[in-house]
């Protein structure tokens, strides 16, 4: 006879491992399943950091839901006594009309966000791991660092586990049917019963939502790992974490030294290229090295000079790039999260919150109208 539960959570990643956690601890019957293990490597949740910042160019409308994040990791670090979410500041670098320019200013001023605009002169002055062009300017987000995330996911899957949640690694959701007063969820393994179900499966929501199939796109990501010539300038304190806008190059990040590996560069979406979430990650080539090496020698000279390793993660990225938060159409039943676009780790602490209360009671205080499916898929 099948198991019957309140809440079943799909996806044990950053999202759904933060909704288990919050759900089990408000007393639900819930059950997670995970086809891999936390913080797997075929997944968005790996690689020793993911950045936070408050000064947020994207929509100023994420800036109360970052504002609650932080507090969320901080509730998740005094609970666990281990730290979550470092601040280190976050530079963010470009052309004074540069859109991501221009949205830090609009978050900053619609929120009263302490910030700092420097010249570029100024800013290699302060940070001397960055050079800068005469034309540029930076503005500095004091609030902005980073998260951990196999230590994020560990902690809210321990949190899970210690309020009574289920949890299943290894398997493999193969569909779910919606029915009268809930859903039957079908794996390799069996079948159980939830009155609610949450979808935050990453790069394989569309398996499980159809509607998703083609808007939905997992994409393959690289980062790598640089060692410094002079390694007090990659130092943290010395060095912040950063957002480069290249113009037509597409946008850079990184973080200073965070552990011996050294200083961590990206290009967010890097070649855009699709990727079946079933094959293994293909293997870090040349072209991948050459297009952070040049970033890396020419933007960060004296902390990025010698190359230590790459590897590869995956975005799930929805078309306007901002999260799928909402009911599946037509049902009252199914969650929908895909919330990452590249850009969702930060969130995770208070994604699992509003999860946590749309399968509650169907609604959140916060304010999550942007992440709608009318929003992506309007008609």
């Amino acid at each position: 006879m099948s198991q019957s539960f309140d809440v079943a959570v799909i996806g044990l990643g950053a999202m759904g491992s933060a909704a288990l956690a919050e759900l089990a601890e408000r007393g639900f019957k819930v059950i997670g399943s995970e086809r891999h293990y936390p913080a797997h490597p075929l997944g968005s949740s790996h690689g020793d950091s993911r950045m936070i910042r408050l000064a947020y160019f994207e929509d100023p409308s994420y800036v109360p839901i970052l504002q609650r994040a932080y507090a969320k990791w901080r509730e998740l670090e005094q609970r666990s006594g281990q730290e979550v979410l470092s601040v280190t500041g976050v530079l963010q670098i470009g052309l004074p009309d540069s859109d991501l320019l221009r949205g830090v200013l609009a978050s900053c001023a619609l929120h009263g966000l302490s910030h700092e605009v420097l010249d570029a002169s100024s800013t290699m002055a302060r940070f001397p791991a960055f050079s800068l062009d005469p034309d540029e300017m930076a503005i500095l987000d004091p609030e902005g660092g980073f998260v951990r995330p196999e230590i994020a996911i560990s902690l809210q899957v321990k949190r899970a586990a210690a309020a009574g949640a289920v949890m299943h690694f290894g398997e493999t959701i193969t569909h779910i049917d919606p029915g009268q007063g809930g859903v039957s969820v079908v794996s390799n393994h069996g079948r159980y019963f939830a009155k609610k179900v949450i979808v935050a499966t990453g790069a394989w929501i569309n398996q499980l939502v159809p509607r998703l199939q083609g808007k939905a796109k997992p994409i393959r990501q690289v980062v790598a790992w640089y060692h410094p010539k002079q390694a007090l300038n990659a130092q943290q304190g010395r060095m912040p974490g950063f957002i480069r806008d290249e113009g037509p190059n597409g946008a850079f990040f990184g973080f200073p030294a965070i552990g011996s590996d050294g200083v961590k560069i990206g290009r967010h979406l890097h070649f855009n290229q699709p990727l079946d979430p079933d094959e293994p990650n293909a293997p870090v080539d040349d072209e991948d090295f050459t297009l952070l090496d040049q970033f890396a020698h020419h933007r960060l000279p004296t902390v990025a000079s010698f190359r230590h390793k790459a590897i590869t993660c995956r975005y799930t990225m929805m078309p306007n790039e901002n999260f799928l938060i909402d009911f599946l159409p037509g049902t009252d039943d199914i969650i929908i999260c895909s919330a990452c676009s590249g850009h969702g780790f930060k969130f995770a602490s208070v994604i699992g919150e509003i999860l946590a209360d749309l399968a509650e009671k169907s609604t959140t205080d916060l304010p999550i109208g942007l992440f709608a499916f009318d929003r992506h898929f309007p008609g």
